[in-house]
């Protein structure tokens, strides 16, 4: 047994997901756990680089997390035979480019998502890496989610039934930055920037769609901007340009149909940030991110409509919980482990960037269903 080293190259890692997700809590907990158990019993051990364009924070966060690697200079990076995978957290409009100068280096990549803005940059994306023969692979870190996890469990075992509807409540409010600092970036709300709910969300929701309940058949989007102007980091006003919540129906290929509602702009009275109802002929569940909650037909009770009296059924205690049967960590952290597998060993790793083209193709068709005011078809697509 022994250790092999994995050098990583991490590029925009001093923003909030990139550092907190990323960094701390995926590849430097695997390095500080002894790394990952690995073929015919060798720990992968990951070895990051950082990389970004300010050498301060770089060398602030390198310090505080004792990483003894950190540059301004990605193609320095890039050219260094010993870090063989490149993984990208900076801004999408950038992501589609950086990750093909990275395999024109010979790297495996990982990224974000999502994995570019247009459909096309996107296919594009992906058929240079296929055809460079690199492994790779995009974030779909919600499929890891406790609750989630609890969910694909019970469609597993045929709990619900025929599933007849699901609908997806996200969000909460952020603040606009003037009397409070909002807890988003700035260039969330501008599109020119890359902004915009729907580019951010609707990745997310096909590959969890896809995971949990099949492919998507068609679509229709209403988006909004309902906060016009925003305080960026620096206590600027700005025009937002960019969709701050949407409202979309989607009709699946094997017949439930889908309700998802994003929002920016709202505040939250549910079981959490994001919940996911699944409503089935046997039984129902509603997940958020880490519990799940069921209501099998046998013990569904029996509300009668009358506005004139006071309402006696308590509807959240008529629910049962979903009990942990497996170890839950960071759902970030599992597919990173997996992804190094996947890159020392050939592991198996379904999450490539040809899969993460669907969610960029979900997001454009829900982007045009809004300007044309109509449904849409979701064709297949050929990589």
């Amino acid at each position: 047994m022994a250790d092999r080293r994995i050098g990583i190259i991490m590029n925009g890692i001093t923003g909030r997901m990139g550092m907190n997700q990323h960094l701390i809590r995926s590849v430097l907990a695997i390095r500080d756990q002894g790394g990952v158990p690995g073929a015919g019993g060798d720990r992968l051990v990951p070895d990051p680089i950082l990389v970004g364009r300010d050498a301060g924070k770089l060398e602030r966060l390198a310090q505080a997390h004792g990483v003894a690697r950190w540059t301004t200079d990605l193609d320095a990076a890039l050219g260094n035979a010993d870090d063989t995978v490149f993984f990208d957290a900076a801004t999408t409009q950038l992501r589609a480019g950086l990750l093909k100068r990275a395999v024109a280096a010979g790297k495996h990549v990982y990224c974000e998502k999502p994995v570019a803005e247009t459909l096309d940059d996107a296919l594009d994306l992906a058929r240079t890496v296929q055809a460079a023969g690199v492994k790779n692979g995009a974030v779909q870190d919600k499929l890891f989610l406790p609750g989630l996890r609890k969910l694909k469990q019970l469609i597993d075992a045929g709990f619900f039934g025929r599933i007849l509807s699901v609908k997806i409540d996200f969000g909460y409010w952020v603040f606009e930055g003037d009397w409070q600092p909002a807890q988003r970036p700035s260039w969330n709300y501008r599109k020119q920037d890359g902004g915009g709910i729907i580019l951010d969300m609707m990745c997310h929701w096909r590959y969890v769609l896809d995971g949990l309940f099949g492919p998507p058949k068609a679509l229709t989007c209403l988006g909004v901007l309902h906060i016009p102007e925003r305080w960026d980091e620096h206590g600027r006003a700005y025009p937002a340009t960019a969709d701050d919540a949407a409202y979309a129906i989607v009709e699946m290929a094997d017949g439930p149909v889908v309700q998802i509602g994003m929002s920016w702009c709202t505040r939250v009275r549910r079981d959490d940030l994001v919940t996911f109802q699944v409503d089935g002929t046997h039984g129902s569940a509603v997940a958020g991110l880490t519990d799940c909650h069921i209501q099998h037909r046998a013990a569904t009770p029996k509300p009668v409509w009358n506005p004139d009296q006071e309402q006696t059924l308590d509807f959240f205690g008529d629910w049962q919980a979903v009990p942990d049967r497996l170890t839950h960590e960071n759902g970030f952290k599992l597919q990173w482990e997996a992804f190094l597998r996947h890159v020392a060993d050939d592991a198996p790793f379904p999450w490539t960037i040809a899969e993460a083209v669907k969610g960029v193709q979900f997001a454009e068709l829900a982007l045009q269903s809004w300007q044309e005011r109509r449904w849409l078809d979701i064709p297949a697509l050929a990589v």
